[in-house]
């Protein structure tokens, strides 16, 4: 009987894309981070501009991210990638610019940057990935915990009276005139993940129209932080996530410029 080489073209289903290192990454099983790092890295090899991408990631899960996608990278303050970003972007207007933030670092600590990046209509794109809590120091509530979530810092669940509300910063900014398209995807299933894939894409090739800020979130898991399996963690979060943070384009301005509606 003839052996299968699995390695000839006409055989391969799938491969690595040829962006994403070989180093083995850190992120706990079932977290959302390595999904969006294979998706910005499939993006950016398709369009040929790996060359031409310039990526901020600042503290947090998502610092490790240079560590994964092979393009070149800085790494900024807590919360102040928009604001490194701006100046990246101003210096070098032929290059992708666009930054990698988790929702502690984007709704908190970094909301100023990411207002008035906005405001300013800055040509780079925001890749914004909300989980809900704070993943790598230790699992306290964030702007986007969602009432009566337990973190380490609400053991009792969040309580509006003394935690106040959920923070759906995605909305808040669709309203600033610098913004061009605003996205909420998800990647917990190969559908979601394709979609997800699109409007990153997107958001690229809106940057280089000079026509504003592309922000791109994506509701995540964060199993470890949230104390659930990877499968439960998805489940939880499609039951809960969701209703708070509902999936789909929220602004498009060329879309709705050629008559063709969000949502």
């Amino acid at each position: 009987m003839d052996t299968i080489d699995i390695k000839r073209p006409e055989n391969i289903v799938y491969k690595k894309p040829a962006l994403i290192t070989d180093n083995v990454m850190h992120y706990c099983p079932g977290c959302s981070h390595g999904t969006v790092h294979k998706l910005i890295a499939e993006v950016i090899d398709e369009m040929g501009i790996q060359d031409k991408t310039i990526g901020i990631c600042p503290v947090g899960c998502s610092v490790f991210a240079y560590n994964y996608i092979d393009i070149d990278w800085q790494e900024a303050a807590h919360g102040r990638a928009p604001a490194l970003a701006t100046a990246t972007k101003r210096l070098c207007p032929d290059k992708y610019v666009f930054t990698y933030q988790g929702d502690g670092d984007l709704a908190s600590i970094g909301t100023a940057e990411i207002i008035h990046a906005c405001s300013r209509g800055e040509n780079i794109v925001v890749i914004f990935i909300n989980n809900g809590i704070y993943g790598m120091t230790g699992g306290q509530m964030a702007p986007t915990t969602l009432l009566g979530m337990k973190t380490s810092t609400t053991p009792y669940g969040r309580d509006a009276k003394l935690n106040g509300f959920p923070l759906k910063i995605t909305e808040m900014l669709a309203e600033l005139d610098g913004t061009a398209y605003i996205t909420r995807q998800s990647v917990h299933t190969a559908a979601a993940a394709r979609k997800a894939k699109n409007a990153i894409r997107k958001g690229f090739e809106y940057s280089q129209k000079g026509i504003g800020l592309s922000f791109i979130e994506i509701v995540s898991t964060c199993n470890s932080g949230w104390k659930l399996s990877p499968v439960e963690a998805n489940r939880w979060m499609v039951e809960n996530m969701f209703p708070k943070y509902p999936i789909g384009d929220i602004k498009d301005t060329l879309a709705t410029s050629t008559g063709v509606t969000s949502r």
